[in-house]
This record gives C-alpha cells, structure tokens and sequence, in this order.
C-alpha cells in the first residue's frame, strides 16, 4: 500500500503529499536545498477509556490518530539543533548545554532540549540537525500537539543518530521526561506512549519502566470518530489540571503510598471517614473514578478484541459519565458562564439520542469532546456542533495504524 494511504487514508492522501511537498518546499526556502533531506512524522493522539489514570500508573485506551507533526530535516556535523516550526520563531539548540533552563519553561525549545537530555541521560547518541516542522494536529483539542512534538523530535534523533534503534516505549518514556522536567507540565505517559506506538493501543502502567502494551485491530464500523474543538480558553487552568494527580496522590500518601495502585478501593471504604477530613471529599470522590476507570479499560479493551461494538459504547459513556460526576473535570468551579464543554456534551447527547458515545477528552476544563457517531448521524451532528462552536470545530478522524515513523 502506498505510505500516504496507508498513515492518512485513499481520501487524505492526495492532500498530504501536497503538504510534505509544500514543507520540503519552506525548508528549501529556509535553509537551501540540499540532498540529504529526511521526512518524519509522528501523529496526535485520543483518549478512548482511562480519564486521568496514567498519572497513577493505572490503565489507558488510547489510538493515534490522522493528524500528524511532520518534519523535513537535514543532518548536521556541529551539534547544533535547529527547528522551524510553521508559524513560530526558529529554536536553536546546543547539544553540548543540554542542562535546564528555567527562562525556557513552557516552550518549544525546552521540549527540544530535553528530549535531547533524555537521550543522553539513557546512553543514546545525539546529533546535530536542522528542521523545518508542520502541524495539523489541533492545539488545545485533546489531542496532544505537544506530545506529538516531543516524539517527532525522539524519532529523528533515533533515525538519524541511533539508526532508528530507539524503541517507541523508550521515545514516548523520554518524551514525557522532557515534558515533566524541562516544559514544567505534570503530565502522565498516556499521551506520549500513544502517539509514540500507534495504533488502537491498551496501556497498563503498573510498572512505568516496562508498561505492558496491546494493540487491538479494531474498526468500529458504522461509526465515525468525532472530535468537537469547543475553543474553550485554556488560560489559567494548568493549577485545575495539576490539582488532580495531586490529590489522587494525596489519598495515596495516606497509606504511605506515592500513587493509587498500590492500594484498593476496599482501602478506601475502609478509611472514609478520616480521608474525607484529612484529604477532602473531591480527593475521594477521583480516587473512586480511578479505581473504576481502570476496571472500565479492561471491559472496553475485552469489548474490542470480541467485536462488540454495543459494549464498548456503552463502557465509553460510562467512562464519561464518570468523569463529569466524580473526577469532575468537565467545567473548572472558578467561573460558571464559561462551560463549554457541558454544552457540547449535551448537545452530543440530544443529536445521538441513546445511540453512540460521548464523553469528555484529554484533560479536561475546557477544549474538547469526543464522540463515537453513527455514520448516518454525523452529517448531523456536525452541523450541530458547527452551529454552536464555530466553522470545522467538528473533526471527524481516523486510527493511525502506527506511531512516530521516518518517511521512506
């Protein structure tokens, strides 16, 4: 099958191979042409079970997806890493000073830098190279722009420093490496494991040195996946985002442990009374959502690998349902008029009428929903959400059968 067919579908591809001529097209016009051009890519990713559980090293159903990083790049001799990114000033990278630094926290070029620092760290050969980046992965969807960046640049350094011997577990670990320490983000491995690995993927991250993955073929025929944009602002919420593993691990650290699976739920209602004084009713209430989000992965994972689509619909609405009541993390409580994620999922809810799925994606506050449709629906529902949200709010994607890969 041809590689553009095969990452982006018979209908995606004629656009893509106009985008990757266009991207080599501004390198050339950035940098010069050049005889040792590579291509990379490394896809965005969803969430399809398993709301705010990585963190605690629990279980995740996640895919990449058809929106992708791509990068056009050239190898250098200096060290130097240089990255442009359409849209955005270029970031210029020594490899020789690859120590933190604070006045790069939240950037591009911190994600660079570290990426860099984990391959180090772990013994991998590092390289010098010069890149020009393009993304059609949305930023603020839920759909992770970031950790697409992040294993976009682990897979060139694997390419073309480590002759692509760098494993997608190892890049999706380093990747949220540099996210933790260098971007300053608390985010889990979900993200960038999904989007490293591809494909519809089970997660279960017991042990975050050798998560144990599954991939499940899977087409959920007579459905189409639904990501609605709410374009809801994301500013000032990092402190809600965070707050959730922070007091997930507060419950844990009740019984001396640092997260939520290495105790039980039974431990919980054993300890009610004192961990609602002591760690607050919130705290309580998202460490039940986690105990049963986990136990939701696997039916929703047994579902898929036995082709019972009504099943895994209904867990992933369970799914949702949860995290609206009880990890609470669909609207933020600072200010009420801005709820636009109630109001996609109710929406959502009236357009499907006991049919499909819905639920809240990523990491909540705001952004977006995710939606699993009847095909003779989505017309519909899109018009619907469009009505509401604005012009191609509405995406309606595909599984991306692999993860960060070089173009050949």
């Amino acid at each position: 099958m041809d590689t553009f067919e095969y990452l982006y579908g018979a209908c995606g591809a004629p656009d893509q191979r106009l985008r990757y001529t266009s991207a080599v097209q501004a390198f050339e016009k950035q940098y010069g042409k050049s005889e040792e051009l590579r291509i990379f890519s490394a896809p965005g990713r969803t969430e399809v079970c398993g709301n705010h559980t990585d963190h605690n090293r629990g279980c995740v159903l996640a895919a990449a997806v058809n929106l992708d990083v791509i990068a056009v790049v050239r190898p250098e001799t200096n060290g130097v890493i240089r990255v442009k990114s359409l849209g955005f000033p270029e970031d210029v990278i020594d490899t020789a000073d690859l120590a933190v630094r604070e006045s790069e926290k939240n950037t591009s070029a911190a994600l660079i830098r570290g990426v860099a620092a984990g391959f180090a760290e772990r013994g991998h050969n590092i390289c010098g190279f010069t890149a020009y980046t393009t993304s059609n992965v949305l930023k603020g969807s839920g759909l992770s722009s970031s950790a697409a960046f992040e294993v976009l640049i682990g897979t060139i350094l694997s390419g073309l420093c480590n002759d692509g011997s760098v494993s997608p577990v190892e890049i999706a670990q380093i990747a949220q490496y540099a996210e933790n320490k260098y971007f300053g983000k608390p985010s889990g491995l979900m993200d960038q494991m999904a989007s490293s690995v591809g494909g519809f993927v089970t997660i279960d991250f017991a042990d975050t040195s050798a998560p144990v993955i599954e991939s499940i073929p899977f087409d959920i025929a007579g459905y189409d996946l639904c990501i609605v944009d709410t374009r809801a602002d994301h500013a000032n919420l990092t402190p809600e985002y965070a707050a959730i593993p922070a007091e997930m691990k507060a419950v844990a650290d009740f019984f001396g442990k640092t997260e939520l699976r290495d105790i039980t739920k039974k431990d919980i209602y054993d300890n009610i009374r004192t961990l609602r004084k002591e760690c607050g009713d919130r705290a309580v209430s998202r460490a039940f959502h986690f105990f049963d989000e986990n136990e939701r992965v696997l039916r929703a994972a047994a579902a898929l690998r036995r082709k019972d689509t009504q099943a895994f619909l209904d867990t992933i609405n369970e799914s949702g349902s949860s995290s609206f009541k009880y990890l609470q993390n669909v609207f933020a409580p600072g200010d009420p008029r801005l709820e636009a994620v109630v109001i996609a999922l109710y929406a959502a809810q009236d357009v499907l009428a006991g049919r499909g799925a819905s639920r809240v994606h990523g990491g909540g506050f705001a952004g977006t929903i995710q939606a699993f449709v009847p095909q003779e629906l989505t017309e519909r529902f899109t018009s619907v959400m469009e009505s509401i949200f604005g012009e191609r709010s509405c995406y309606n994607l595909r599984i991306r059968p692999v993860g960060g890969i070089e173009i050949k």
